[in-house]
């Protein structure tokens, strides 16, 4: 047997010798030009079985987890099992005073509607018109799974939904529940965890933060809640859990100083907002000014905002 043979690549004749891949020959023949390997030198094709390897040992390379010096966080997509609208019906069973402008409602649906801290729900207390509302837990952290807690605040022209409880919302009132709606729900990750609520907004906040605990006990956490009247700082007892299980950067903030107790800080709540990092994960609750100004400071900083705006009287 001849020790060389010939051999046709793209319409052009080579001589090769017997045992010679057609690469190599191509090589050979200046046909083509190596590949140029990770150090920068030329280097000839691997074998094909090397090349099975390496392709093995590249999935095996994308399994692994990325160093945690370039791991970020990422946004949670919306949880697939909320993308259809849930509707449930129920009953209010609790209507409890909070402080002297907010009052804790408590309704209990016949059936669970599946949600994420801070999730709102489009509610429709019968012969009122529909609501936008964030349920909660009760100051206290207590909430059945069936129980929907809403913060309600009376507004100031005596007119609302927080002003019918009692007289024309009682208990065993008939209430329709839709949702989840909303995009400011608690995202587990790394980063600071920014929270701030202004008024009732400490609804979802306060879910969120005791989530938060519990899924990310490590996680920094700094808290903010404002007021403008000191009485209406209702949620003393969820920021006495909060610093019991380790959270330390707490500040309460009212605008008017009548009877405001030392450790209440005067002034607008974003006065007393902390620097925000490109890292931290912002959520914010309450009217639009509040919101509205907190997501431009998360901006400029390159933070992420998560804004829950509460509706006027709520």
């Amino acid at each position: 047997m001849s020790a060389r043979c010939s051999l046709v690549v793209n319409g052009k004749s080579v001589r090769i010798s017997t045992g010679d891949t057609p690469l190599e020959a191509a090589l050979a023949d200046g046909m083509i030009t190596p590949a140029t390997g990770l150090n920068g030198q030329g280097s000839a094709p691997a074998p094909r079985r090397a090349q099975s390897r390496s392709h093995r040992s590249e999935s095996v390379k994308l399994a692994l987890p990325r160093p945690a010096s370039i791991e970020a966080p990422r946004p949670h997509p919306l949880p697939a099992r909320n993308a259809a609208t849930q509707k449930r019906t129920g009953t209010v069973t609790e209507i409890s005073p909070l402080g002297p402008h907010t009052v804790e409602v408590v309704v209990t649906l016949t059936r669970r509607l599946v949600l994420e801290p801070g999730h709102q729900v489009v509610a429709t207390f019968e012969g009122f018109e529909p609501v936008t509302l964030s349920p909660t837990l009760r100051v206290d952290g207590s909430a059945e799974l069936n129980e929907l807690v809403f913060h309600l605040r009376l507004s100031s022209d005596g007119r609302g939904l927080g002003h019918a409880l009692g007289e024309a919302i009682d208990l065993d009132h008939p209430v329709k529940v839709k949702g989840p709606v909303g995009r400011g729900f608690y995202r587990p990750g790394g980063g600071r965890l920014v929270l701030l609520a202004a008024e009732t907004g400490f609804a979802p906040i306060w879910s969120i933060a005791r989530a938060a605990r519990y899924i990310d006990p490590a996680r920094e956490v700094t808290l903010m809640v404002g007021a403008r009247d000191p009485l209406d700082l209702y949620m003393r007892p969820a920021l006495d859990w909060l610093r019991a299980t380790g959270v330390t950067r707490i500040v309460m903030v009212s605008d008017r100083t009548r009877q405001r107790p030392p450790e209440v800080r005067p002034g607008p709540l974003t006065a007393h907002l902390p620097s925000l990092r490109s890292t931290d994960v912002v959520h914010v609750a309450g009217d639009a000014s509040t919101v509205g100004a907190v997501e431009v400071l998360a901006a400029a900083s390159g933070a992420r905002c998560y804004p829950v705006l509460i509706e006027p009287g709520i």
